[in-house]
């Protein structure tokens, strides 16, 4: 799979638990948003809430963002550290990324939400517990993996 050029009806985008600058979710983003830009999206959608998390914490506009998406990681990256609206630290990023890996649901109709696609995914599968853990389930099984 091509990163400038990500085809995501033929390949999942990378895990929400890649990491770029420390940040976790942000180069499934890039892969979601690259697709958008080439129509090659899917079922995925940029700018999602899981995305929302990552723009919200760094301070960064979805569209903005959206027109540096022809450039590398690495440029994209140095893009977003220049114009955060919100500088944040290495402990600060490491915090957050570490919540984000560890993120439940906090409310029974999250719970129930998490719990539908667990069992639609990975019924056998009991180590399934936060969104990254059934994000990636559901990535594995909608491109024909058995979980």
């Amino acid at each position: 799979m091509s990163l400038h050029h990500p085809d995501l009806t033929q390949f999942p985008p990378r895990s929400p638990r890649v990491r770029l600058g420390g940040y976790a979710i942000l180069p499934r983003m890039l892969d979601k948003g690259r697709a958008t830009l080439t129509g090659k999206h899917g079922e995925y959608h940029y700018a999602c809430p899981l995305d929302q998390a990552f723009l919200d914490f760094a301070g960064i506009d979805p569209e903005a963002l959206k027109n540096e998406l022809a450039k590398s990681d690495t440029e994209v990256l140095a893009w977003i550290t220049a114009n955060a609206k919100n500088k944040r630290t290495v402990p600060e990023i490491i915090a957050w990324t570490h919540w984000q890996e560890n993120r439940a649901p906090n409310n029974p109709d999250g719970r129930e939400y998490l719990n539908g696609i667990h069992k639609a995914v990975a019924p056998n599968r009991e180590d399934i517990i936060t969104w990254f853990d059934v994000l990636d389930a559901d990535d594995f099984a909608s491109y024909g993996g058995k979980a």
